[in-house]
Formats: structure tokens, C-alpha cells, sequence
């Protein structure tokens, strides 16, 4: 049977005279819910909440379709048989958008208690559909059901209240839990206002659509128009919380959801514009957006490839980086245990090396004792190799111990000295210590250590200096004292002055005049010094200018070494 149009064509539900909201109201909400089911379920990661998502984007669309079809229609048959859909259509978006919001709060599915409520509630509407209760009356008239099934409609109308006050108790006992962490409440609270939105704006329509039509205050259900523009404020807010969180496992760009919704809006004018002038600028604007958004959209898909390798190479640097920590770890133990072990030896060798020296086994001959003298320095300089592998070991590995105390610093210098004398009069050098008149204050530090700093700096200032002098001189500063070892040696080039003080760095023209060492004195003795709060520094002018080496000991020590001179020895106690 076909129905009768209305004599005012303003209430038509023929496609001649209906209303042009129809189509933005309708097709591009239709298509946006939709596509954003569909790219979420098969971009992403096919989870419970992608599944739930692209559920309700289908059945809101089959509710948009069967309504549309009642606006468009003129066959009575079709628009009675749609008809008998819209309230088992709406309950199951409704208890549907409970479930999702379950699943995308809880990151598990609901339990099967929870899902037999569900089903329950909708098992009245599936069993009423078919029957009277639901379609009452036809009105050929008006081609609708203006008073058909009101218990019915009442029904599923509660249940869109219901499932609006269910998810908002979700979202209170959600927002509240302390075991929920902060960036995801931040995310239940977007999608709830989104869902709240599409649900209260699509359940309050429909039903003051129905209310007005019942009483005579309208003639249509035009005004339920409204209440599909809730759909794409609650993709909106989903989009929002997949881009800024990255949430359902989903890589989706706001620009390609920007385009799509542009061109869908830009489409749907074809179903109304009357001008064909209008027809074409329309056409024209639409394969402009399509072009530009597709250039767009490569442009922004290429970067981020980009920026997906960029950060599976900086996991993969991490992983290799974590893995040389370990390396090196290992480097440092080893390093430890084996100096540890040849230290004992070479002890020994150098105790009996001096005995014989002394003739405690006997008397030995001059060539006997050249032999023993050389052997004896070839052992001091492994000695001094092993301390000094065992100092990096310490430092590296954070276990290197101070014994912080009042230290007189002219003493020590003086002792110092005097230990060099000898050495540099064979030289030929002459050793001068300068010290300001006056007594230098006394100064909180490890005397032992800076006794080590300070033995390297003028070892190596006597070894690299062949004629003049090697001076040291101490100057009294406000903030503490400034130790110098300047010397007349082969001086240091200015390009090697940066990396003197990394470990196992010497000046490349240095192995011709010393062979013997490695590079490991002066990162010791940096590390040494700035764990005591000090700090060291060279100065040379070039090749053949000699070099003046500097250490500054700090009056006072800094917190970080109080503190941890206060752990030491409550770690000894």
C-alpha cells in the first residue's frame, strides 16, 4: 500500500519535501560512526573494546538508516516493517555504550553476571518487537505510527535513562579509585562527557520528539534530527583521547580524521543544492579537499614512519647502551679482581728485590745490581699500574673510600718534595717548592689522596722535562688553596689539551720521550679530586713551553661529601 502525502508539504515524509537537515543529520553521521568503527576494529589491534565500538557504530547506523528510510519513503509497507526496529535499535546502543565504557575503563571484559544483566533488560524489547505492543496503529494519513506502542516506547526510553545514570556511577567510581593511574582517569573522563553527550542528547530527542507528537504538539518527529549530532561529538572526544593517549592500540592522526569528516560534510550537500552552479562549486571544493587531504595525510603518514623508526632505533640504542653498562660492569670487576690479585706478587717481588739490594742474602756484583735495580723500577711502575687500575675500578664502580681529616698541607707538599729531590738532581732538574708566607689554614680532605694527585703531577713533570726546572707553587685563595706544578718540559699541543685527562690519553708526541706509561695518572687523578670537591686543570703554550698543571682544594667541603663521609662511617661503625 502506498501512503497519501500531507496537503502541506512541509510535513511530507517523501524526499521531495523533506527537510534538508535530513542529510546532514543523517548520511554524514552515519558514514563518520562508521568509518571510525571500522578504521579502529582494523588499524588497531582487534580487542573487546574495538569489537564493542565498531558494534555500536553499526547499530546506530541501522537505527539512522531505518529512520531515514521513514522520512523517504512513500511505500507504507516499508516505513511499517522499519518501523518495528527503532526500539530494540536504540536499547542496544544504549546497554552497548554501558559495555564499552566497562571494557575501555576496566581494560578486561565484564564478567558473565554483568552480561546476563544486559541481556535481561533487553530480552523484553526482543520479545515485544514482533508483537502489538510494539506497533499498535498505522496511520495512512501521516505514513507513521503516531500512537503505537506507548507502553513500549516508554520501556526502551527507560533503558537509554537507565544506561545514561549506570555510566555515569562507572565514571564516579572510576574518577575516584586511587588504584586507577592519573592519565587514565584523564581519559574516562573525555570519553564519559563524549558517551553522556551522544547518550542524553540521542535519548532526549527521541523522546521529546514522541512526547510532542503524542500530545499534537508537532506534527513530525523532526526534532529527534537534533540528537544524531551527539554521535560525532562522542567520536570527536574518542578521536581526541586515541591521538593525545593513544589509546585501543590505535594509530590514528587527527588530520586524517579531519579530511574525512570534511569531505563527508562537503558530500552530503550533493543530496540538497537545487543551482547547478552550486552543483559545481560544490564538486569543485570536494575534489579540492580530497586532493589536498590525501597529499596531507602521505605528508603526515611518512613522518610518521620517521618518527617510528627514529624510536625503534632509540630502543634499540637504549638496549645496546644497557648492554655495555653491563659490559662494562663486568670490565670494571674483572679489572679489580685481577689487580687485586697481582697486586700480592708484586709486593712480594719488590720486598725481596730490596732485600737483596741490601745484601741481606748476600753481597751481589755492580752488574748483578744493575740487573736488580732495573727489575726493581719495572715492578715499581707495575705497582703504581695496579693502583691505579684499582682506583678506576673503585671510581667507576662508586666504592672508592675517603678518609676525610684535618690535613696540614705544607707538610705534605714538604714531604712530597723531598721524595723528588733526588730524582730530578739525577736529571739535572732543579725541584723548588714555594710556599707564601705564613702558615696555610688547615683543609678537611683525604691527605692520602691528594699525597697521590700530587706525586703524579710532578712524577710526570720530571719525566717530560729534560733540562730547566719543575716548581711548585701553592697560592692561598678565599675559597680554598690552588696547588701548581709548572715544569719546562716538551709542553703539551693545544689540540691534545681537551682529551688529557680521559683515561688512557697521552699527547702523541709523548711515547717518544716516555714509553712506559698509560695514560691512566691523570683520570685518576681528575676523578680523585673532583670527588673531593676539588678540581684540576692544564695550561701549556705549545710544543717546547712546558706545561703548568693546577689543583684546587676547596676550604670547606661541599654537602654531597659530607654526607657521604657521614655514610662511610656509619657503614664502619
Amino acid at each position: 500500500m502506498i501512503c497519501s502525502g500531507f496537503p502541506d508539504p512541509q510535513l511530507l515524509f517523501f524526499v521531495e519535501g523533506a527537510p534538508p537537515l535530513l542529510y546532514y543529520s543523517h548520511i554524514p553521521v552515519m558514514i563518520i560512526s562508521l568509518l571510525l568503527g571500522f578504521y579502529v576494529y582494523f588499524v588497531g589491534q582487534k580487542t573487546v573494546a574495538s569489537r564493542i565500538l565498531l558494534t555500536i557504530s553499526i547499530v546506530f547506523s541501522l537505527w539512522v538508516l531505518c529512520n531515514l528510510i521513514t522520512w523517504t519513503s512513500n511505500d507504507s509497507t516499508i516505513i511499517f516493517f522499519v518501523w518495528a526496529f527503532f526500539g530494540i535499535l536504540f536499547a542496544l546502543v544504549s546497554l552497548l555504550s554501558v559495555y564499552f565504557v566497562y571494557v575501555f575503563s576496566d581494560k578486561k571484559d565484564i564478567s558473565l553476571f554483568k552480561k546476563l544483566i544486559f541481556g535481561l533488560i533487553l530480552l523484553p524489547i526482543i520479545v515485544l518487537t514482533p508483537t502489538r505492543h510494539n506497533i499498535e496503529v498505522f496511520d495512512l494519513g501521516v505514513c507513521g505510527i503516531p500512537n503505537g506502542g506507548t507502553y513500549f516506547n516508554a520501556y526502551y526510553y527507560v533503558v537509554g535513562l537507565l544506561s545514561f545514570i549506570w555510566i555515569l556511577g562507572i565514571l564516579v567510581s572510576r574518577i575516584r579509585s586511587k588504584g586507577v593511574p592519573r592519565e587514565m582517569k584523564k581519559q574516562i573522563l573525555l570519553l564519559g562527557i563524549g558517551v553522556e553527550f551522544f547518550l542524553f542528547s540521542f535519548f532526549l530527542a527521541g523522546a521529546l520528539a514522541s512526547y510532542f507528537v503524542d500530545m499534537g504538539y508537532v506534527a513530525d518527529f523532526g526534532l529527534e534530527f537534533y540528537g544524531l549530532f551527539g554521535m560525532p561529538i562522542f567520536m570527536a572526544f574518542l578521536t581526541y583521547i586515541i591521538v593525545r593517549y593513544k589509546a585501543m592500540n590505535v594509530k590514528l592522526l587527527g588530520a586524517q580524521v579531519l579530511v574525512m569528516a570534511m569531505t563527508i560534510l562537503i558530500g552530503s550537500q550533493f543530496f540538497f543544492v537545487k543551482s547547478s552552479i552550486n552543483k559545481v562549486l560544490t564538486a569543485i571544493t570536494f575534489v579540492l579537499v580530497i586532493g589536498f587531504g590525501y597529499i596531507l595525510i602521505r605528508s603526515i603518514q611518512r613522518e610518521l614512519e620517521r618518527r617510528e623508526e627514529l624510536q625503534m632505533m632509540t630502543e634499540r640504542l637504549s638496549q645496546a647502551n644497557e648492554r655495555l653498562k653491563k659490559l662494562d660492569r663486568a670490565k670494571s670487576d674483572f679489572i679489580s679482581i685481577a689487580s687485586h690479585q697481582l697486586r700480592t706478587p708484586l709486593t712480594a717481588i719488590k720486598g725481596f728485590i730490596s732485600l737483596i739490594l741490601e745484601g741481606s742474602y748476600g753481597s751481589v756484583t755492580g752488574d748483578v745490581q744493575n740487573a736488580l735495580n732495573k727489575v726493581y723500577l719495572s715492578n715499581e711502575r707495575l705497582i703504581h699500574l695496579v693502583e691505579d687500575l684499582l682506583n678506576i675500578s673503585r671510581i667507576e664502580s662508586g666504592k672508592l673510600q675517603f678518609r676525610m681529616e684535618s690535613c696540614d698541607l705544607t707538610a705534605l707538599l714538604r714531604d712530597v718534595t723531598d721524595m723528588f729531590v733526588l730524582r730530578a738532581k739525577e736529571k739535572g732538574l732543579k725541584l723548588t717548592l714555594d710556599i707564601p708566607s705564613g702558615t696555610l689554614p688547615l683543609i678537611m680532605t683525604d691527605g692520602q689522596k691528594v699525597r697521590e694527585v700530587i706525586s703524579n703531577l710532578i712524577d710526570n713533570a720530571i719525566k717530560y722535562s729534560e733540562t730547566g726546572e719543575v716548581k711548585i707553587q701553592v697560592i692561598s685563595m678565599n675559597e680554598g688553596v690552588r696547588v701548581l706544578v709548572k715544569d719546562t718540559g716538551m709542553g703539551i699541543e693545544q689540540e691534545d689539551l681537551p682529551y688529557l685527562f680521559q683515561k688512557f690519553s697521552r699527547g702523541k708526541d709523548i711515547g717518544r720521550v716516555h714509553a712506559n706509561g698509560t695514560g691512566l695518572g691523570l683520570y685518576v687523578g681528575k676523578n680523585l679530586m673532583e670527588a673531593l670537591g676539588g678540581s684540576i686543570a692544564v695550561e701549556s703554550d705549545g710544543p717546547g713551553k712546558g706545561a703548568t698543571f693546577s689543583i684546587v682544594l676547596p676550604a670547606t667541603l661541599p654537602d654531597t661529601i659530607l654526607r657521604r663521609t657521614e655514610q662511610q662511617v656509619f657503614e664502619q661503625v
